[in-house]
């Protein structure tokens, strides 16, 4: 039996009859659950794109309070976000459906984003609040539509947007940015040491848009199985032999401690944020578009929480497994099970994914 068919039907099995005390103590946490949700409600309406029209009415997404963390359902997407063993919740997910004119009537211009913070909570927030809306703004700038967009006109968006980003962070020392987050515990001449992974992608009827940086990492689905998954980004780390000799050019060292590291401190080489890092570890990130076929399956982007213990096969092979029962939302299954799957193999991180169906009849 394949890992996806155990994640899966240890989902379906969690109903089965159950006596004994063992029953009374599931009944007893049940109780319990119900009634730590009160008032607040068990569903509730995920923040718009923005209010006001048809297509963002249409867009509407539910966002469900799961144990330890939180889980987006719709009928196109699913995501999933677990502080799992760590203390903090670092991680953040942005998920804005018709976030920009897509250029024609029956096209779409989705935005995906996870954003792994590190040292504060605060900079992976502003990002997911914000950066849909830079890039927005660039697009909306420029002369062409999305959807006639060149490769090369895509990567100067992003990096723009990302280079805004960054600056909006860093500003006053980042303390700006903390000061917006309602959640930021770091002490205030310590907000320059807070930073944020970023991998968005943006969905088209025909292609995706991947930009990052950092390592967190987006995975293309295709082919049924038949075809190995395709990676859209690839990871930012101190030792990858390119970002090594650009820290070094820049006058930085690559130190070895517990892994790569920048001057023995961050495991990553570039990152939103980080401002005491400069310039050796950028904000610029990597952008890919890439055309879609139509045995394209499903994206899956994550923070490294997943990728540390599941390989992209295997978050494939989870995510086909989901899709092959049949359910309406099995985007937001397949997100859940994954976070699972990461949990049971002991990741020590925060564990986000989003998980988006690229199959051309869903659109």
């Amino acid at each position: 039996m394949s890992m996806a068919q155990v994640c899966c039907d240890s989902a379906a099995a969690a109903g089965a009859a159950v006596v004994g005390p063992e029953a009374e103590a599931r009944a007893r946490a049940r109780a319990e659950r119900r009634r730590r949700a009160g008032d607040a409600g068990r569903w509730k309406h995920a923040p718009a794109a923005a209010a006001g029209t048809a297509a963002e009415a249409a867009a509407a997404t539910r966002k469900r309070r799961v144990e330890a963390g939180e889980l987006l359902v719709a009928r196109k997407h699913g995501a999933a976000s677990v502080a799992g063993r760590r203390r903090e919740m670092e991680d953040a997910v942005s998920v804005r459906e018709a976030f920009a004119a897509a250029g024609s009537e029956d096209g779409r211009c989705d935005f995906y984003g996870v954003f792994d913070g590190h040292g504060c909570s605060h900079v992976a927030e502003a990002c997911r609040d914000r950066m849909h809306d830079l890039l927005a703004d660039e697009l909306a700038g420029a002369d062409e539509a999305p959807l006639e967009r060149e490769p090369a006109a895509w990567t100067s968006a992003m990096e723009r947007c990302f280079a805004r980003m960054d600056e909006e962070v860093s500003s006053s020392g980042g303390r700006a940015a903390a000061a917006a987050s309602a959640s930021c515990r770091c002490d205030g001449h310590k907000c320059d040491h807070v930073g944020s992974t970023a991998v968005v992608a943006v969905v088209e009827d025909r292609r995706v848009v991947v930009a990052h940086c950092g390592d967190s990492r987006a995975v293309l689905c295709r082919g049924g199985g038949a075809a190995a998954p395709l990676p859209l980004s690839s990871d930012h780390k101190p030792d990858r032999p390119d970002e090594q000799e650009r820290i070094e050019a820049a006058g930085g060292r690559v130190i070895f401690w517990e892994g790569a590291r920048v001057l023995g401190v961050l495991a990553m080489s570039r990152a939103i944020g980080d401002g005491y890092l400069k310039p050796y570890v950028s904000s610029v990130p990597e952008v890919t578009v890439t055309e879609l076929g139509e045995d394209d399956e499903c994206l899956i982007l994550a923070s490294d929480g997943l990728w540390d213990v599941v390989s992209n096969e295997a978050a494939c092979e989870v995510a086909r497994a989901c899709l092959r029962r049949g359910r309406e939302k099995w985007c937001a299954e397949a997100a859940a099970l994954l976070t699972k799957l990461a949990l049971a193999r002991r990741s020590s991180d925060n564990v986000s994914v989003v998980v988006v169906d690229l199959r051309r009849k869903t659109h």
